[in-house]
C-alpha cells in the first residue's frame, strides 16, 4: 500500500529551519544586501515620521519659512531614500528567491535519482509531484513575501519603540502593554493554525495523487462504471481538505483584526492621556503629533508579522516534507568494478582504450593491476533467496545459469517470480541470500551504472518520453547516429510504421505515446534496446501487446538482435519460447522444471500442461 507524506508538525523544527538557512547561505551576499535595503527602508519611514515633531513645533512657535522648507526637504529626501530602498530590495528578492528555489528543486531531483526503486514503489506519483509543486510553491511564497518584510517589520518595531520611549517614556509603557496583548494572541493563533496548515498540505498531496490516479485510469473507471463511486471518494478527500483549510485560515484570519482592534484601543487611550499631558505642560504638541503617528503606524509591522507568519507556517510544513525526502538514504553502491572499452591484441589479450570499440571488459578500479575480464554475458544464480518485504519470499533457493549466447525463457503463473529474477540481474534490488554472478563476478561488486550499461531491457509497460520518435529510440544510446536508429527500427520491424507517420522519425511523441498504439509503443521499446546493442538482453513480456501477425514479422529481427547475446525472456505466449535454449518453469518462487521445449513436453509435467492449455499462463 502506498505511503503518503504525513502532515504532522516537524519532529525537529530547528533542524528544518537550519537546512533552509543553509540554502540561504549559498546566496548570503545578495540576501545581506536585501536585508540592508529593507532596514534602510524601515529606518527612513521612522525618521521621516519623527520629522513631524520639529515641523509642528516650528509652526506652533511661528518659525520662518526658510526653516520650514528645509525641514520639509529633509523629510522628502528621507522618504525618497526609503522608496528607492523598497524598490531595490523587492527586485533583488525576486532574483534571490528564484535562485534558492532552483537550488532546492535541483537538489531534490538529484537526490530522487539516487533513491532505490523500493522508495518509488512505496510512493504515489501525486505525492512526489506535490513536493515540486505545492511544497516548493509554499517556500516560494514565503521567500518572496516574508524575508525582506520580516527584517523591515523587525526594524520598524524596535525603532518605533526606541523613538516612542525617547519622545515620552510614560506613554510608552501603555504601548508596551498593547504590544504584549498582540503578541500573546498571535502566539495562540499561530499555534492553532500551524496544526491545521500541516493537515491542509497533507490532504492536498493526497487529493493531487488521487486526481492523477483517476485521470490515468479513466479507461478502467468507465469500463466498470465507477464514476459515481470515485466522485464520492473525491468529495470525501476534498471535504477533508476544505475543513483543514477553513480551520487554518479561520485562525489565521483572526490575527489581523485582533491586532488592529488592540491598536485602535491603545491609540485612543494614548491620544486622551497625551492630550492631557500637553495641556498640563508635561509634553510639547510636536512630540505628541509625532508620537500619535508612530503609535498608529505601530500596528502595521505587527500586522505584517502576522501575515508573514502564515506564509512561514505553510513554508516550514512544505520544507519539512521536501527535506524528509532529501534525508532518505540513497541507493547503496559499493561496487568497484567498471565497464571499459577494450581493444583486442594480436595475442588475444585485451587493452583498455578511450575510443569506442566492439569489445568490452570488466576492470577493477580499486585494483588497476587486476587482469581484465572480457564481457561475455555469463549469468548465474547461486542459491538465491529474495523477498520484497521481510519474511515474504518471492524466490526461494533459486540456482540457474545462462551461458554466453543462450536464450533462457521463464514461464509460470502470475506471482511465480519471473520478473523478480530480471530485477535482481540489473540490481534494482539486491538478493537476501546467495549470490548472482556476471562473468564470474558477484554483481554486488559491479558499479550499478556499469552493470546496467551492459544490459538491455524491454518492459511490458512501455514508457515513452516527450520528443520525436528518433529521440525515443536514441534513449538507448544517446550518441546513436540516424543510421543506427533506423537500423534498430528495422530490426524491431518498426521502420515501416514509422515511415508512414506524418513526419516519419521526426514525429513528436506526447503523453507517453498517446498518439501511438500499444503495439507501436512496444516496437519502439524493442528498437530502443536494439540501438543500445547490449551483450545481455531482458525481454519482460515484450511482445504481449503485439498481435500474432506482427509478432511473427519481428521474430526474424529479434533473432538477429539476440544473436550472440545472452537473453532472458519472460513469456506471455509459449509460442515465443519454443526456440529457447532452456525454458525454466517457476512456481511459488521455485524452479519446477528446466529443459528445452521438446524435453519439457516429453516430461509431461507442468510445462506440458501449460502448453496444451490445461493450465492458464499469465
Amino acid at each position: 500500500m502506498a505511503k503518503t507524506f504525513n502532515g504532522k508538525r516537524p519532529a525537529n523544527l530547528r533542524q528544518t529551519v537550519k537546512k533552509l538557512l543553509a540554502y540561504f547561505g549559498r546566496h548570503r551576499r545578495l540576501l545581506i544586501l536585501i536585508g540592508f535595503l529593507a532596514a534602510v527602508s524601515a529606518m527612513a519611514n521612522l525618521v521621516g515620521t519623527y520629522m513631524i515633531r520639529p515641523l509642528v513645533n516650528q509652526l506652533v512657535a511661528g518659525g520662518g519659512t526658510e526653516s520650514l522648507i528645509r525641514n520639509v526637504l529633509i523629510a522628502a529626501l528621507i522618504f525618497g531614500t526609503g522608496a528607492l530602498s523598497t524598490l531595490g530590495y523587492t527586485q533583488l528578492m525576486v532574483r534571490a528567491a528564484q535562485q534558492i528555489l532552483c537550488d532546492i528543486r535541483q537538489d531534490l531531483y538529484t537526490h530522487l535519482q539516487k533513491l532505490s526503486l523500493g522508495f518509488f514503489d512505496a510512493q504515489r506519483k501525486g505525492d512526489l509531484m506535490s513536493l515540486f509543486t505545492n511544497d516548493v510553491d509554499t517556500i516560494s511564497d514565503a521567500l518572496n513575501n516574508s524575508f525582506a518584510v520580516i527584517i523591515q517589520s523587525f526594524v520598524q518595531i524596535v525603532g518605533t519603540l526606541a523613538i516612542l520611549f525617547f519622545l515620552n517614556w510614560r506613554l510608552s509603557l501603555l504601548v508596551i502593554l498593547g504590544y504584549l496583548a498582540m503578541f500573546l494572541y498571535i502566539r495562540y493563533s499561530t499555534k492553532q493554525s500551524k496544526k491545521y496548515y500541516d493537515r491542509h498540505q497533507a490532504y492536498l498531496g493526497e487529493l493531487d495523487g488521487y486526481i492523477e490516479e483517476m485521470a490515468a485510469g479513466q479507461k478502467v473507471v468507465k469500463v466498470f462504471n465507477h464514476e459515481k463511486e470515485n466522485l464520492e471518494k473525491f468529495k470525501e478527500k476534498n471535504k477533508a481538505l476544505q475543513k483543514a483549510g477553513t480551520t487554518a485560515q479561520g485562525y489565521a484570519a483572526t490575527m489581523i483584526p485582533a491586532v488592529v482592534s488592540i491598536s485602535y484601543i491603545n491609540y485612543a487611550v494614548i491620544a486622551v492621556i497625551g492630550g492631557v499631558m500637553v495641556i498640563m505642560g508635561l509634553s510639547d504638541l510636536g512630540s505628541l503629533a509625532s508620537y500619535l503617528v508612530l503609535v498608529r503606524q505601530a500596528a502595521l509591522p505587527i500586522n505584517q508579522f502576522t501575515q508573514q507568519g502564515n506564509f512561514l507556517l505553510a513554508a516550514l510544513a512544505g520544507a519539512e516534507r521536501v527535506f524528509s525526502v532529501m534525508d532518505k538514504e540513497p541507493e547503496v553502491d559499493e561496487g568497484t568494478i567498471r565497464l571499459v572499452n577494450v581493444k583486442k591484441n594480436s595475442d588475444g589479450s585485451f587493452t583498455p582504450c578511450q575510443e569506442r570499440s566492439k569489445y568490452w571488459a570488466w576492470q577493477d578500479s580499486a585494483d588497476p593491476s587486476a587482469p581484465l575480464i572480457p564481457l561475455k554475458g555469463d549469468v548465474r544464480f547461486d542459491h538465491v533467496t529474495f523477498g520484497y518485504q521481510p519474511g515474504q519470499k518471492i524466490l526461494d533457493d533459486i540456482s540457474l545459469y545462462a551461458k554466453p549466447g543462450q536464450k533462457i525463457a521463464f514461464v509460470g503463473s502470475t506471482g511465480a517470480g519471473k520478473t523478480t529474477v530480471t530485477n535482481l540481474i540489473n540490481r534494482f534490488y539486491d538478493v537476501s541470500q546467495g549470490r548472482i554472478t556476471y562473468d564470474g563476478i558477484d554483481v554486488r561488486n559491479i558499479r550499478k551504472d556499469d552493470l546496467r550499461q551492459s544490459l538491455g531491457i524491454v518492459l511490458q509497460d512501455t514508457h515513452l518520453f516527450t520528443g520525436t520518435i528518433a529521440d525515443n529510440i536514441r534513449f538507448g544510446k544517446l550518441d546513436a547516429t540516424q543510421e543506427e536508429i533506423e537500423k534498430a527500427a528495422r530490426i524491431a520491424n518498426a521502420d515501416s510504421f514509422i515511415r508512414r507517420l506524418p513526419k516519419g522519425y521526426d514525429t513528436m511523441v506526447t503523453s507517453d505515446g498517446a498518439n501511438l498504439s500499444q503495439g507501436q509503443r512496444q516496437l519502439l521499446a524493442i528498437a530502443r534496446a536494439a540501438v543500445a546493442d547490449p551483450p545481455v538482453l531482458i525481454l519482460d513480456e515484450a511482445t504481449s501487446s503485439i498481435d500474432t501477425r506482427t509478432e511473427a514479422l519481428i521474430e526474424k529481427g529479434m533473432d538477429q538482435l539476440m544473436e550472440g547475446r545472452t537473453v532472458f525472456v519472460i513469456a506471455h505466449r509459449l509460442s515465443t519460447v519454443r526456440n529457447a535454449n532452456a525454458i525454466i518453469v517457476l512456481e511459488h518462487g521455485r524452479i519446477m522444471e528446466r529443459g528445452d521445449h521438446d524435453e519439457l513436453l516429453a516430461q509431461k509435467g507442468e510445462y506440458y500442461q501449460l502448453y496444451n492449455g490445461m493450465f492458464e499462463l499469465s
